[in-house]
């Protein structure tokens, strides 16, 4: 049989005619003359970050092994195209078919983008916010919102948020003096203890703590201050968790469905299955990278005072109300999450 042939046979004719398709690769009988599809992707990620070679470096491997190179994703590292929120744009636009975003940089484009984000100092566990994205609906809510911008989003990971800090603090005076880079709704949770909170894009965030510009930041947790070098300028890693929070993928709604349904199928199990897998993952390698900061760099684990935790809870029961004051389906998605918290007996 002929290559050309081997293309053309499906596999119920091949049954037909007596002919066995022994270990057939997953592709065989699907069209595999259609133009190969090619994507690009910006990252707001660095390519320094453990965010860009663990998740999507992976994504566009698994995606072009799947689809046996019909479907590439070329990736760019944060800036090459853009940075911070002008990813949402240009994907909006259709100048790249698809990005990674942290929801808070999109707070004023869907009002449900601070819900996304996660709303410090209400989930304890993964878990809880993986539930609440997946198997309790609010994903679909976010991308009700997100689609009358033209794109449709899926959860990259859930992952916590922890401060790192070159200053040591032993009260909410200490705290009140800091400086620290942030973004959404956690701005408002640090600036309501106390500090100065402003927004620094990824590929500045290590000379902007080196110089001074501030005195800290939280890019993820331990992960994110391991592969930024963070703790080259900032030795105190802050515990509890300030909260739990998600990156996502966005893609341009017009360029999903001008693909075939068969790439359209394996991109969307891929990255769906990627998000569980994903976000375990990310925990484990928490727990690794702490204890690699602790034993080879210095770092010291740092309790936030009491006092400043009081300001913490206070400023998270009014970030919940002011989600739920928007209305739409911000306000369904906050009572969604109030009534969660109410059945783990959190409030």
């Amino acid at each position: 049989m002929t290559k050309s042939t081997n293309l053309t046979i499906n596999r119920r004719s091949a049954l037909v005619g007596g002919v066995t398709l022994a270990a057939a690769p997953a592709f065989i009988g699907k069209a595999k003359a259609a133009a190969k599809v090619t994507w690009k992707v910006q990252s707001h990620w660095p390519n320094a970050s453990a965010s860009y070679g663990d998740s999507l470096a992976k994504i566009a491997e698994e995606v072009e092994a799947a689809t046996e190179g019909q479907f590439v994703l070329q990736l760019h590292g944060a800036g090459e195209f853009a940075k911070g929120k002008e990813i949402f744009n240009i994907v909006k636009r259709g100048v790249v078919e698809m990005g990674t975003l942290s929801p808070g940089y999109i707070l004023g484009e869907a009002p449900t983008s601070g819900l996304a984000l996660g709303v410090p100092g209400t989930f304890r566990e993964p878990w809880e916010m993986m539930h609440y994205l997946k198997n309790m609906g609010f994903e679909d809510l976010y991308n009700e919102d997100l689609a009358k911008h033209g794109v449709i989003c899926r959860s990259e990971k859930v992952y916590p948020t922890e401060l790192v800090i070159s200053k040591e603090i032993n009260s909410i005076d200490d705290f009140q003096k800091l400086k620290l880079r942030s973004s959404g709704s956690y701005m408002k949770h640090l600036t309501a203890a106390g500090a100065a909170a402003q927004s620094i894009a990824g590929p500045e965030l290590y000379q902007s703590v080196a110089s001074g510009v501030v005195d800290g930041a939280h890019w993820g947790a331990a992960q994110g201050a391991k592969s930024m070098s963070l703790w080259e300028v900032a030795k105190f890693h802050m515990k509890p968790t300030m909260g739990l929070a998600m990156d996502m993928l966005i893609m341009n709604q017009a360029a999903v469905d001008k693909l075939p349904d068969d790439l359209r199928k394996e991109f969307f199990n891929i990255v769906d299955n990627r998000f569980w897998k994903r976000s375990v993952e990310y925990q484990y390698k928490e727990v690794q990278a702490l204890s690699d900061g602790i034993a080879n760099q210095g770092v010291t684990v740092k309790r936030f005072p009491d006092d400043v935790l009081a300001k913490f809870k206070e400023s998270s029961q009014a970030i919940l109300a002011g989600e739920a004051a928007k209305g739409g389906n911000a306000k369904k998605g906050a009572d969604m999450l109030t009534e969660f918290l109410k059945t783990l007996g959190y409030v």
